[in-house]
């Protein structure tokens, strides 16, 4: 992917809805909603040259209120992604995600979306049918974006949303998968919220540079 500068850099996602400032109870509450589409993508324009799409599973309401991924302080994600040399620092998205930070993502060639776009305060809040059609979506979605690999962040969502309650983290046997393009990898790694304590910031990090020098260049 050519490289994009901060200076001709136009995004197209919306700005956080609270403009700027942390959501109150409040506002939170008032993300809870039926919304598909509860926030924005981070893909570039055009995708011939995506590295690594990152999948999570779906907003989190904090996520939502500020329209940024992984938002909520405490999410390991952002820290993680930093410690593995994704980015050359580490992003704070609690307030909204800034432009020159969604630059860097898109000019080293990662995306991010979700599974499902309904914002819920828990993930037990989504249904098993649910995360089956947003699996099959993805899967469709694979056909356009063709990232060289994908990344999904939660493996109790996968193995319900693929039907593979075996499946366990790392790199995926993607011919398990109906209609899994053959020549895009499938990595499944921990969710990265504050509340998994099985998986620390170092180990998040670990886990994603071993995904990301998986991919060929």
């Amino acid at each position: 992917m050519k490289d994009v500068s901060e200076d001709n850099f136009v995004s197209n996602r919306r700005p956080s809805p609270l403009g700027g400032r942390k959501p109150s109870k409040d506002d939170l509450a008032a993300f809870a909603t039926d919304d598909p589409n509860a926030i924005d993508d981070i893909l570039p324009t055009d995708s011939s040259g995506l590295k690594m799409l990152i999948v999570g599973i779906n907003p989190g309401l904090w996520t939502a209120a500020v329209n940024a991924p992984f938002a909520r302080p405490g999410n390991r994600f952002w820290p993680s992604l930093h410690q593995a040399g994704l980015t050359d620092h580490q992003v704070d998205a609690s307030r909204g995600l800034e432009p020159a930070d969604e630059q860097q993502l898109l000019s080293r060639g990662i995306g991010l979306t979700n599974l499902i776009g309904r914002a819920t305060a828990r993930a037990d809040e989504l249904s098993p049918q649910e995360l089956r059609e947003g699996a099959a979506h993805l899967v469709e979605r694979l056909a356009e974006i063709r990232p060289r690999a994908v990344a999904i962040a939660g493996i109790t969502a996968f193995r319900a949303g693929y039907r593979l309650p075996k499946a366990q983290l790392g790199r995926q046997d993607t011919t398990l998968l109906e209609g899994w393009p053959a020549d895009v990898a499938l990595h499944v790694v921990p969710q990265p919220s504050g509340l998994n304590a099985h998986y620390q910031t170092p180990d998040l990090a670990r886990i994603w540079r071993e995904v990301w020098n998986s991919i060929d260049d």
